[in-house]
């Protein structure tokens, strides 16, 4: 059985990429602050649960070593870990800055670093797929989320770049780029500012975004890439 770590795993897009990978019989080691308490996750003989924030090494290295214990090896590394938030440029913190940068680019170095050391040494290859936002190359008037962007967009860059890295190692490196996507996240948002992100009118759901991460981890030619799941919002306007 391969083995697959989720970041951000506790609810919403996360769950359900954890949900997808029990379903086509791997082994998940599943990770949030608070894991061990999710509504949506549960221990089982296929997932493992790791309770820390994906921000700091020593959690990385965690996750890591509970894998390789639990399951013996490392195959495909999701990292859907992130956190959002919208204002003004000029009212973003450093607070703010510092948050958004532990979580989601620290929380995708460290475990990324340990999870390809780790291919490389298995020799068998291996799939990374991050999730980015559609809305870092393709900005909305009204939707003030530019401090965040510099993050996603660089998650992107770094999509490109790994997976030019490592190409002939056999360790393929994408990016799914979700628009306007009902989780938990977007609880609190009129149902009417979500359709009037997507140009079909349909926000993602959990289900599309998982689909769309299982294909790429599935697709043995295919590196490099973003593949949008936006109804159409990052090549257009409307």
């Amino acid at each position: 059985m391969k083995t697959a770590i989720v970041t951000g795993a506790s609810q919403g897009i996360g769950a359900g990429i954890v949900k997808g990978f029990v379903g086509r019989g791997f082994n998940v080691v599943a990770n949030s602050r608070k894991i061990t308490q999710s509504k949506e996750v549960a221990a089982s003989d296929q997932v493992a649960l790791v309770d820390g924030h994906i921000g700091e090494p020593a959690t990385a290295a965690k996750i890591v070593e509970t894998a390789l214990a639990r399951f013996k090896s490392i195959d495909v590394l999701i990292n859907n870990a992130g956190i959002f938030f919208a204002k003004a440029f000029t009212d973003y913190t450093a607070d703010d800055f510092k948050s958004l940068v532990s979580t989601n680019l620290e929380g995708f170095l460290w475990i990324t670093q340990l999870a390809i050391k780790q291919m490389l040494g298995q020799k068998s290859g291996g799939s990374i797929v991050t999730i980015t936002a559609a809305l870092a190359t393709n900005p909305i008037r009204g939707v003030t989320a530019s401090v965040p962007m510099i993050m996603k967009g660089g998650l992107e860059t770094i999509t490109r770049h790994l997976a030019m890295e490592y190409a002939k190692d056999g360790i393929r490196v994408n990016a799914v780029a979700p628009g306007a996507t009902y989780t938990p996240l977007h609880k609190n948002t009129p149902k009417d500012a979500m359709e009037d992100q997507s140009p079909m009118g349909r926000p993602s759901t959990v289900k599309d975004i998982t689909d769309a991460v299982m294909y790429l981890m599935d697709a043995p030619a295919v590196t490099g890439d973003t593949l949008y799941v936006d109804g159409g919002a990052h090549f257009g306007r409307w």
